[in-house]
């Protein structure tokens, strides 16, 4: 009778550590990116901000790593002298989301502007996702709805 109540523990224990993983955020990058900047007023925006898609060409010069990923797509200001850049990246999973969370954390440059210095950088996962955002007053705002994202 106890290897049987043991044995159940054991099974209901093993689905109970399989079903806390994160889930993956459903949705296109862009969908995704809209709901990043969600509740942030016009007025409160880096001027001329324009979504840029990244691919081989461009994405270490976004995201400061080199690794394979599925899709990528940098927010930006089209004027220089503003420090704000936001990266969404897709990966196979969310074990390679991880592994490239940490690689970003450690290459992150806030003064890729050369003229300006970006006052805050996160770099925050959740699934198969990594965002990166390296930006001055609305930094905060942007990673909670990033992190309140379902």
């Amino acid at each position: 009778m106890k290897k049987i109540v043991f044995s159940l523990l054991l099974v209901v224990f093993a689905f109970s550590i399989t079903g806390c993983g994160e889930k993956n955020i459903e949705g296109s990058l862009t969908d995704i990116m809209t709901k990043v900047y969600e509740g942030i007023g016009e007025e409160n925006l880096p001027m001329m901000l324009e979504n840029i898609p990244l691919n081989e060409e461009n994405f270490e010069r976004y995201s400061f790593i080199n690794m394979n990923y599925k899709e990528a797509l940098a927010s930006e200001s089209m004027t220089g002298s503003i420090a704000h850049s936001v990266v969404l990246i897709r990966f196979d999973n969310a074990s390679d989301a991880e592994k490239a969370k940490e690689e970003i954390k450690k290459n992150a440059d806030p003064r890729k502007w050369i003229c300006v210095e970006a006052e805050h950088v996160y770099v925050e996962s959740r699934g198969d996702l990594v965002l990166l955002i390296m930006s001055n007053d609305i930094a905060d705002q942007l990673r909670d709805n990033f992190v309140a994202l379902k």
